[in-house]
């Protein structure tokens, strides 16, 4: 078995978990890596490489197939969409997170907004009101060192899905600045942050 967890084995699987988060919408970094491992003929708990890994396996993936500079016009364009979003929910603090903020979102890849409000009935009466028609689901994240389900409203749009995160007014502080996985960029970007980035255009 010292041979399957040789650390070519986990480069393996993280190119193969990294190529299906890029290329076919899977954003679950834990069900990306165990398919890959399955695809590869692995035990799905052997040699599983850290998200760390398979970020800067998605990273590569993107430069190698898509070209610098056709991705960048491509998370661009999504920011300038979450942007629009952003605005219709201003009233909740709206931030953007995820891989369209940290540079990993492939051609499937939706926008995870996180929302802050004083209940989810609110978030929801919103979207009633709003006429804008959703799905419920739910995340498990850690909140101020509390493992939380998290409710998640998904949105379908014409830059694809979004994905709201709905969290109590007073969750942000408590919530990591930094993205997961030992990357430097920032865990999300506010309404007034991506208005400067991308507002003018």
């Amino acid at each position: 078995m010292k041979e399957s967890c040789s650390r070519h084995t986990r480069l393996l699987v993280a190119q193969q978990a990294a190529r299906m988060m890029a290329e076919e919408g899977v954003d679950d970094y834990g069900h990306a890596k165990r398919k890959a491992a399955r695809q590869l003929g692995l035990p799905d708990d052997r040699c599983l490489p850290s998200n760390a890994e398979v970020e800067q396996a998605i990273r590569e993936h993107h430069d190698i197939f898509h070209h610098g500079d056709s991705h960048a016009q491509h998370l661009a364009q999504l920011r300038r969409a979450a942007l629009e979003v952003m605005r219709g929910f201003a009233r909740f603090d709206p931030h953007l997170t995820g891989a369209v903020l940290d540079g990993t979102a492939g051609r499937h890849a939706g926008m995870e907004i996180e929302l802050f409000a004083d209940s989810l009935k609110e978030v929801e009466m919103f979207l009633l009101n709003s006429g804008i028609p959703y799905r419920r689901d739910e995340r498990s994240q850690r909140v101020g060192g509390e493992k939380l389900q998290v409710p998640v409203f998904l949105l379908e749009t014409e830059s694809g899905q979004v994905r709201l995160l709905v969290y109590g007014r007073d969750d942000l502080r408590a919530l990591p600045k930094r993205v997961r996985y030992g990357s430097a960029a920032p865990g999300r970007a506010s309404l007034a942050t991506l208005s400067q980035l991308y507002g003018q255009d």
